[in-house]
């Protein structure tokens, strides 16, 4: 900063490009499009609204409106220094209100926003069942910014479509980095693969933000119309789940131009490492640390080198709210900081990432991490999702075992999945029994909500091994 210039916050960009490209399209959602001008007006003219009635410092914004409208609100709250809260509108109104409790509701004239104030509170799952806020400061996310334009190259400063949904922090920072970039931004009110099939078309998107059940769904669509490759796509990036990194080939085939990219991160720690996809890499291999981030391992687990991952970032959010220090999360240690993930690095120095702390299985005195079997398992055809535990066992200590979800009307047997994971895995990481559950529980950010097929697995009849939700597959 110099000559006395206003910091660089996550909205201020808007007023510039409301100035420089006042009727260019900062964001659309396939009905209605606004103008960085006219978003700038509508800003301004909410947020003095909020600073006439003395909102809180902490706003819920209104996921009754229309996404174009929350990002409105959303940039009204924070341009008056308040701080956003992006809930999900599914939540039960039980979970509603108990959010709504712990977030400060005393009428506030907060001061100008800085680098370090904080702009936005977002949730994830915690293990007590109500969702854990995480809070974030302005700076944290315009180095996140400046990380993705930076590494990925002008394609991450052009137009972006983020088909997700607003409660997400990473289809959130999609849309913010559109409207920061001055680019501006396609959003879909509802995933639709045929619909985001049909933006990248018509060639004004190159950039797109998804996770990779979207890509899935995009991919067995366009294979299904028989589609001819789109040029137009420059730059995709995938976060939010493990990429099925067999499918890059198709993928990279239906849009040949595009430099594809997943990165590992958080919504603690925003991009930790990145790497091209490529179906030749190992699942585990997640790339190199972005070039703001130092990692190191500590706590070992076992004889490999494999123990807690303690990043150290620019990035890294602030602190939880409303009570959210619970068995999930984030460990600090001054600069450092871990979601504890195990992982390790490798002779090239890209990270391995084997799982969650709280996830990993000892079965015959080894180590095992649910993730690596359950992204072989959803590379079976037939298996729309999994779900993978330990169930105590004399011998074994734990037994691993696997819960599938499978599309309506798909028929699949034990024999065939054990087979699949023979071919992929080492002799006690394959599950000896398999259940599937066809009303898949999911978390409140759209994950596999491993913690209730878990409670599903420890009520099994011991008769016949059922269980109201959970059906042995012979």
């Amino acid at each position: 900063m110099n000559g006395g210039a206003p910091p660089e916050l996550v909205h201020t960009p808007l007023a510039r490009w409301a100035a420089e490209r006042a009727n260019a399209i900062a964001i659309e959602d396939g009905a209605q499009a606004l103008s960085f001008a006219v978003l700038q007006a509508e800003v301004q003219q909410a947020g003095e609204a909020l600073n006439r009635s003395r909102a809180p410092a902490t706003v819920l914004v209104d996921d009754r409106l229309p996404t174009v409208r929350q990002v409105a609100h959303f940039l009204a709250i924070i341009a008056t220094g308040r701080c956003a809260a992006v809930g999900d509108p599914d939540w039960p109104e039980a979970t509603r209100r108990a959010v709504l409790s712990s977030l400060d509701t005393a009428p506030a004239s907060p001061p100008l926003p800085g680098p370090t104030s904080p702009f936005y509170i977002g949730f994830t799952s915690g293990s007590t069942g109500l969702p854990k806020g995480f809070r974030r400061h302005h700076h944290s996310w315009t180095e996140s910014f400046r990380a993705c334009a930076d590494t990925f190259g002008p394609h991450a400063r052009s137009r972006i479509l983020v088909p997700g949904r607003f409660a997400h922090s990473l289809f959130l920072f999609g849309i913010m980095l559109g409207l920061w970039s001055g680019a501006g931004v396609v959003v879909q009110e509802r995933f639709s693969a045929g619909n985001l099939i049909g933006t990248l078309a018509q060639g004004h998107t190159p950039c797109l933000v998804a996770v990779p059940s979207q890509l899935m769904m995009v991919l067995e669509l366009a294979a299904r119309r028989r589609l001819a490759p789109m040029q137009g796509v420059r730059l995709i990036l995938i976060s939010g789940a493990r990429w099925m990194r067999e499918r890059t080939p198709a993928l990279q085939a239906l849009f040949p131009s595009a430099r594809i990219i997943e990165f590992y991160g958080a919504s603690e720690t925003s991009f930790i490492t990145w790497m091209p996809a490529d179906a030749d890499v190992p699942t585990e291999v997640v790339g190199h640390p972005f070039p703001n981030v130092q990692i190191d391992i500590r706590d070992p687990v076992g004889d490999d080198g494999a123990g807690l991952i303690y990043v150290r970032s620019p990035m890294v959010f602030m602190d939880y709210t409303g009570g959210g220090h619970e068995a999930t999360s984030a460990l600090r240690d001054g600069e450092w900081l871990s979601v504890r993930d195990i992982g390790r690095l490798d002779e090239q120095g890209r990270l391995q990432l084997l799982g969650r702390q709280n996830r990993m299985v000892v079965t015959q005195g080894k180590n095992l991490f649910p993730e690596e079997v359950e992204t072989v398992l959803a590379g079976c055809p037939g298996v729309a999702a999994a779900s993978v535990h330990g169930l105590p066992h004399a011998v074994r200590g734990q037994q691993v075992v696997a819960v599938v979800q499978r599309p309506p009307g798909e028929v699949l047997k034990a024999a065939t999945l054990a087979a699949w994971c023979r071919e992929r895995l080492e002799a006690h990481k394959i599950p000896r029994r398999f259940y599937v559950c066809d009303e898949w529980p999911l978390t409140a950010s759209g994950k596999t909500d491993h913690q209730v097929l878990g409670r599903h697995l420890s009520q099994l009849a011991p008769a016949d091994g059922s269980q109201a939700c959970l059906q042995p597959l012979r």
